[in-house]
């Protein structure tokens, strides 16, 4: 196959994904093409790709932009059928879960085109998460599946899939974070925050099950209240989730709570300084059960279940769900007695680039 490797980048997420690979093929000589459909869009994404990602702009932008799920991914499907007719590649790698995901897999298995997904057989087991049904689709019709951990294999394998199509590979994210841990040493954030390192928790959350339900996001704020007494927070707020507290009147509460610095989205290089840097995070990502547990930072996860459950076996990861009593009770006993030790889990050693990129090389000679 002579065509270039296309790499699919949708939301923010996936470009911590992607930026490793891309480098290691680059490196290598590999043809490729870096496609940005813009399913997620803001005005910091140069700034992601340049300063802290290292990566050049997008070869491509399809510029999709928001909608409903039905309207991002058949739009993506549209857009991306053309592009793999005029570049005819020799190989698709998507990433993660976003629905620009499973639309180019699914263009992919439409006109044959071997297509790689990387972080595959995740499962939260909750087909009410649109991003539950984005893994179960690509991964039934992607013919390269990349996994993270054990479970990721055991999960694909009680689905059915023949062990042939079935690669463990590691975590890429950890590529990633390793990759600019020093680097983000020099982030000036903790002065310009106010912030004493290692004496601070880390707050995220965008998740619709607490953000959407103004009794959750109240009870939510109630942990965060108890907890702001121990502990200065700090709370990059996702736009979604600053304008869910405008609408049900709780963010003059939210920014009542003692120590609590609320802020914008931070950068990638400034957010994994404050993550590094903390006593806890408190959070409903999934990236960052992975990205905790592999710097040892004790991590609470705002949800009822996760589709990493190695971040709780072998990791720094609690389940705590949206009860205020339990995410109290967790975050004291982390506080007082310095909660799970964790340790790193096999393979995530900042060389999963490394491991994708010779997958990619074998397919592309055949």
């Amino acid at each position: 196959m002579t065509g270039p490797v296309i790499l699919v980048v949708g939301a923010r997420p996936n470009f911590m994904k992607i930026a490793p690979l891309h480098a290691e093929l680059a490196r290598r000589g590999i043809s490729q093409i870096l496609l940005h459909t813009g399913q997620h869009y803001d005005e910091n994404m140069s700034k992601v790709f340049f300063d802290d990602l290292g990566m050049p702009e997008p070869d491509i932008y399809l510029g999709i932009g928001s909608g409903s799920h039905a309207t991002q991914t058949a739009t993506v499907m549209v857009e991306f059928e053309k592009v793999c007719k005029e570049n005819n590649p020799s190989m698709v790698v998507v990433v993660g879960d976003v629905n620009s995901t499973v639309a180019c897999s699914m263009v992919c298995a439409k006109e044959w085109i071997p297509c790689a997904h990387v972080e595959a057989g995740l499962r939260s087991f909750d087909r009410q998460m649109p991003e539950e049904i984005n893994r179960l689709i690509t991964d039934a019709i992607a013919n390269i599946l990349l996994t993270p951990s054990p479970d990721g294999d055991e999960n694909l394998r009680n689905e059915g899939v023949s062990e042939d199509r079935i690669i463990r590979v590691g975590n890429i994210m950890i590529d990633s974070l390793f990759n600019n841990l020093e680097r983000s040493k020099t982030s000036m954030i903790h002065s310009e925050l106010n912030l004493e390192k290692c004496n601070y928790g880390v707050v995220t959350l965008h998740r619709p099950s607490n953000v959407d339900e103004e009794a959750a996001f109240a009870g939510i704020i109630q942990a965060l209240e108890e907890i702001g007494n121990r502990i200065p927070l700090v709370f990059p707020l996702h736009p979604r989730t600053k304008n869910r507290a405008e609408q049900f009147g709780l963010y003059e509460r939210l920014a009542a709570i003692p120590n609590i610095v609320l802020t914008g989205p931070a950068g990638y290089l400034d957010f994994i300084a404050l993550m590094s840097e903390s006593k806890l995070v408190l959070t409903d990502s999934g990236g960052l059960q992975e990205e905790t547990t592999a710097l040892g930072i004790p991590c609470l996860t705002l949800r009822e279940n996760t589709e990493r459950p190695i971040t709780v076996t072998e990791g720094t990861n609690t389940i705590v769900g949206n009860d205020p009593k339990v995410i109290i009770d967790t975050a004291l006993e982390v506080l007082d007695n310095g909660g799970k030790a964790g340790r790193i889990p096999e393979m995530w050693d900042g060389k999963t680039a490394e491991r994708i990129a010779d997958i990619i090389e074998r397919v592309i000679e055949e």
